[in-house]
């Protein structure tokens, strides 16, 4: 029997729409946020990047699992990413609070957008970083915040505030600090877990069950907070642990 009278049956080309698909969906989440932000819906838009963070982690696993992962793909995911954790986390950030830092003067106007467009540079520098770092680095952690943490963290922090009638003017050096720290954070070393490499089976323990049943029922009794609380002891866990290790290392050298 010749090889050519059993061929393969090529892999249908419909089936590599399905994580770009996810990823589209992700990108228009993040285009919904900006204009749900110009508009004054400022819940809407947070809740929307944070539809955009869902959706981009399904995208790749679902790519993983179906053997659909592509070159086209990867790009396309970083060009969604730019739009939902980079430029849609700053607007809402300056719509709800950093323009009404021109209400102190106009130095402190500049500052108000600057700072925004900040985020929006180190989200392009933190994914761009990780593209030519794919392959290089271990896995279990990220250098650098990731840009969907950092878009989280932002976000949340808008939805809490807002939720609990806070006004953006009110906190507006608040929300300057927190956008300059997240972007900060995105372009840092500090080593952050990845969960990439967990679970590394099928099976996990009884108690990361509990734990997930946990945080869901607390998302569901009040998610801003929750999410807020989640996305800043992740942010600091970054800075803590390389000031730990800075510490042992001193340590070791002084005992030696």
């Amino acid at each position: 029997m010749h090889a050519t009278d059993n061929p393969q049956k090529p892999r249908p080309r419909a089936i590599y729409l399905l994580p770009n698909l996810f990823t589209t969906g992700a990108l228009f989440a993040g285009f919904y946020a900006i204009i749900a932000a110009s508009q004054g819906q400022f819940i809407a838009a947070c809740i929307a990047v944070f539809v955009a963070g869902l959706l981009d982690g399904l995208d790749g696993r679902i790519a993983r699992l179906t053997g659909t992962s592509s070159e086209f793909g990867i790009q396309y995911d970083s060009l969604a990413d730019l739009v939902s954790f980079g430029m849609a986390p700053a607007l809402v950030m300056y719509h709800w609070a950093l323009h009404t830092l021109r209400y102190d003067g106009a130095t402190w106007g500049k500052v108000g957008w600057t700072a925004a467009f900040l985020y929006a540079a180190c989200t392009a520098l933190r994914l761009a970083r990780f593209n030519v770092q794919t392959g290089q680095v271990d896995k279990r952690w990220f250098i650098g915040l990731a840009s969907p943490a950092a878009a989280g963290l932002m976000m949340a922090f808008v939805w809490t505030l807002a939720a609990a009638g806070y006004s953006g003017e009110q906190v507006r050096f608040l929300a300057l600090g927190v956008t300059v720290a997240a972007g900060l954070l995105m372009v840092s070393r500090a080593r952050y877990f990845s969960f990439k490499a967990f679970p590394r089976s099928d099976r996990v323990p009884f108690l990361f069950i509990v734990l997930a049943v946990v945080v869901f029922v607390a998302l569901t009794i009040d998610p801003p907070k929750v999410l807020l609380t989640a996305g800043a002891l992740y942010a600091l866990s970054g800075p803590a642990m390389w000031a730990w290790q800075r510490l042992r290392r001193q340590r070791s050298g002084g005992a030696a």
